[in-house]
């Protein structure tokens, strides 16, 4: 294992978003997981936002020893995703490039505030794709990796004050929120997270006076 400076931005929220036309994704109440791609290594790394592990064999124990309750998601990501995702890196004309990370959300049903039920079926989720220019756009997300369990889009259209109410009276028909996001290329891609206020309550249910931790 090697510690990692962030493998994913921190998003903000909305206070200072910009308000521009956007593209909503469904933000998923589990952990971020990322997964390394080389052009002569295939698959070679995983992990968390701040660790990475081998993805071999000793890498995925050492993992599951780090991380317990999250051991089904290194076999998830090599059955659904790993030779796919490699086929589309080798063969479109957007992914020549020699390492590419993919990132994708872990979560059960039951999943909540990044905890998870050991008897809950879990699944992955991608929502964004990193190439050595940055993350990819989010339409370039859309087209290129439709034919995964990428995250769902709510809403297309400008981002407005009207917009993060509805999702915050749940509106959507999201569980945690959504994720914004915008610009029209790598260097000026822009996201902002909304929450609803149902899962505020649960938070501060769960958190008591801990629940600003896991809001926005």
């Amino acid at each position: 294992m090697v510690k990692v400076k962030l493998a994913y931005p921190k998003i903000p929220d909305s206070k200072d978003c910009p308000w521009q036309k956007c593209i909503a994704f469904e933000k998923y109440d589990g952990t971020n997981l990322h997964w390394v791609w080389e052009f002569e290594l295939g698959w070679y790394a995983f992990g968390t936002r701040r660790d990475r592990f081998n993805l071999d064999d000793l890498g995925i124990a050492e993992f599951n020893a780090a991380h317990p309750g999250l051991e089904d998601a290194p076999g998830i990501f090599i059955r659904d995703f790993a030779k796919n995702l490699a086929s589309l890196f080798l063969q479109h004309p957007n992914y020549q490039c020699p390492e590419i990370t993919v990132f994708t959300e872990f979560f059960g049903v039951n999943s909540f505030a990044g905890m998870h039920k050991h008897d809950d079926p879990k699944k992955l989720v991608l929502f964004d794709v990193q190439t050595e220019q940055g993350i990819v756009t989010t339409e370039h997300f859309i087209n290129d990796f439709r034919d995964f369990n990428i995250a769902r889009v709510v809403y297309c259209g400008k981002l407005t004050g009207q917009f993060i109410h509805d999702v915050r009276q749940g509106k959507y028909g999201v569980n945690e929120g959504v994720i914004c996001k915008g610009g029209d290329n790598y260097d000026n891609l822009w996201m902002v997270k909304i929450k609803t206020y149902a899962y505020l309550q649960r938070l501060k249910e769960s958190f008591n006076n801990d629940w600003e931790n896991y809001w926005e």
